[in-house]
This record gives structure tokens, sequence and C-alpha cells, in this order.
């Protein structure tokens, strides 16, 4: 059997670590995660601006929330990862999380 080829994306050569494959999807999937949960967030703090839920509804957004952040918290731990990692520097338009975190 004949070993395996790094894959050539765009004339560039990628080099692949099968030792962090698992770390790095990861990453990337707790990134879109913690995308996600922070625009729940930001629309969830619009609603309660406008006043368009009730007291009940508040209290549910708000323990979901803190629940979902201490789950994204201990799946950055089992994976080894900072919040920062999860921060993609999209060049010119900045980090894709902000910086207020």
């Amino acid at each position: 059997m004949s070993p395996p080829r790094e894959p050539v994306v765009a004339g560039h050569h990628v080099v692949l670590d099968p030792d962090n494959v698992g770390r790095d999807l990861a990453c990337l999937i707790l990134t879109v995660v913690e995308l996600i949960r922070q625009l729940m967030e930001r629309q969830a703090l619009r609603r309660v601006d406008q006043g368009d839920l009730t007291d009940d509804q508040i209290e549910a957004i708000g323990v979901t929330l803190m629940v979902l952040e201490e789950r994204m918290d201990e799946l950055r731990e089992h994976f080894g990862l900072e919040p920062e990692d999860l921060n993609i520097d999209l060049g010119p338009l900045g980090p894709l999380l902000g910086t207020d975190r």
C-alpha cells in the first residue's frame, strides 16, 4: 500500500496532521456554534429591550443561554481550546467573533 498523498488545493500544498484532525474539526464546529450562540444572545437582548417577552420567557432564554455557554466551556476544555482559538481571523474584515469577549 502506498503512503497517502498530500492533497493539493489551488496549487498550494495543504499539510494535514492526522493527530490534530479531530481537534481542528472540533475547533471549526465550536466556532460556528459560538457564532450562532452570540447571535442568539444579541437577538434575545433586542427582544428584551423591545418588551416582546414575558418574564417567564426572559427567564427561560437566560437559563438556556447560560447552560449553552457552560457547555461550550466544557467542550473547549475537552478539546484543549481557548476562547481565542474559536475567533477566526478574516483578514481585512477582522476577527469573526469580534473582540468584546
